[in-house]
């Protein structure tokens, strides 16, 4: 077994769940990948953004991770690459400072957008739009798992590449 196929495996043994499941892009599933059962797996962890560290494309100056799910994984990310990190919220918080985006600036910036699980692209569109708007250059979004339910298509209308490690079927077929 492949040390890429061998992660696969690893993930889809401590994350894939089977039932009826309603998404966030308003679809249902009878699989569902729990991000957070291999995010808080510090060995699975550490091996998922070794091989995302990889897709990262030259000239990153920043990585943007989505909340929730994205910022343990920018967090380790960025560890292993000494690129910094972004924290992006929903939505700009009401209070304080009233940041988007925590832990920088983003305007002028190249920046790599980093999610867990993509089903639609949905919250990643909308806080990609946000981002350009507050200047930032977004070259890519990198994600564990593309669910193969038209999130590239979507991206890729909004002039967004998705790259991600493993797709579902990388997943079911290792599984």
């Amino acid at each position: 077994m492949s040390l890429r196929s061998g992660l696969a495996q690893r993930i889809a043994d401590k994350a894939t769940i089977h039932g009826e499941f309603l998404l966030r892009s308003g679809a249902t599933s009878n699989v569902y990948f729990d991000k957070y059962l291999f995010e808080a797996d510090p060995e699975l962890l550490k091996d998922i953004t070794a091989g995302m560290a990889e897709l990262i494309p030259e000239g990153t100056e920043a990585l943007a991770g989505l909340e929730m799910g994205g910022i343990p994984l920018v967090t380790m990310l960025s560890q292993i690459t000494g690129i910094p990190s972004l924290f992006v919220r929903k939505e700009a918080k009401k209070y304080g400072t009233c940041k988007l985006a925590e832990g920088g600036d983003v305007k002028g910036r190249k920046i790599v957008i980093v999610e867990d699980v993509v089903t639609s692209g949905g919250q990643i569109i909308l806080s990609a739009k946000e981002l350009r708007e507050l200047g930032a250059d977004i070259l890519c979004v990198l994600c564990v798992i593309d669910r193969e339910a038209g999130g590239v298509e979507k991206l890729a209308a909004e002039g967004l590449e998705l790259r991600p490690l493993f797709k579902r079927s990388d997943l079911e077929k290792d599984a």
